[in-house]
């Protein structure tokens, strides 16, 4: 990597399960004010404490032991602002975008490439966005499959809780696929290597990395859906989505942003 990364512990997702708080009679601790976040409670002190799910390159997956991806540094980003620094734990993503591990203590943010929802925006706050999507269609390189109407009486994978999920669903009827649930984006684009299904439905980001690594994979069509990501925390943590917004907005007036950005990406970000 360019630059050394902050140590980030990653939590098996059924060691958080939050499930198990059930058992547990006395209430989560409440987050703490640490001195010198500018008032930004925090559940540890110290830490900035991410929820993310894995694997979802290049916005966060495992590399060499260490957690890294475009999603981790612009979160080390935060932390440096809150001077603290950045721990992440690995859980289901719809415990992120459902606001329950907020309501559990388990983090302070997500950063999950999450795409803002009116349903998700319900449930939990968010940064301003800082990443534009669209959902692709990846499908063998030899399959013979141009677009997703070359899916009638076939299979498509999806992703579970996912923005793809939906589209792909609202679609189904119409094309005349069925779709087939996954728990993450690499079991379901590895079943199209597999030939376990015809295609996968996901954001345009990761599909285009999965095909880059695996060449007998590509992406043959792009939606314009219009989604926008951001990084999400608890109602009751304005603060923290405030520094967020604040760290990102700095980093795009002295071109760290795109520093980050083209790193990740090999090109310009969008302005």
């Amino acid at each position: 990597m360019k630059k050394p990364y902050v140590a980030a512990a990653v939590v098996a997702a059924t060691a958080l399960a939050l499930s198990g708080c059930a058992n547990n009679s006395a209430a989560p601790a409440g987050p703490q004010t640490t001195a010198g976040t500018g008032g930004v409670a925090l559940v540890s002190p110290g830490k900035l404490t991410v929820c993310t799910h894995l694997a979802y390159k290049p916005f966060q997956y495992t590399d060499g032991g260490k957690i890294v991806g475009f999603d981790v540094d612009l979160m080390d980003l935060v932390a440096k602002k809150l001077g603290v620094t950045q721990e992440i734990v690995d859980i289901e993503f719809g415990q992120i975008t459902s606001g329950a591990v907020f309501t559990a203590k388990k983090c302070d943010a997500g950063a999950a490439a999450i795409t803002i929802t009116d349903e998700r925006q319900k449930a939990t706050g968010f940064s301003k966005p800082y990443f534009a999507s669209k959902q692709a269609l990846l499908v063998k390189a030899d399959s013979g499959i141009t677009k997703l109407a070359d899916l009638k009486g076939k299979e498509l994978g999806v992703q579970t809780d996912t923005t793809g999920q939906k589209f792909a669903e609202e679609k189904a009827a119409e094309v005349g696929y069925t779709t087939k649930v996954y728990d993450d984006m690499p079991t379901g684009s590895n079943a199209v290597l597999a030939g376990t299904v015809a295609g996968s439905m996901n954001d345009n980001g990761v599909l285009l990395d999965f095909a880059k690594d695996n060449p007998t994979t590509k992406v043959v069509e792009e939606f314009d859906t219009g989604e926008h990501y951001g990084f999400n925390v608890g109602k009751d943590n304005a603060a923290l989505a405030t520094a967020i917004d604040e760290a990102l907005d700095a980093a795009k007036a002295d071109g760290t942003f795109n520093t980050i950005y083209k790193k990740w990406f090999g090109v310009d970000a969008p302005k």
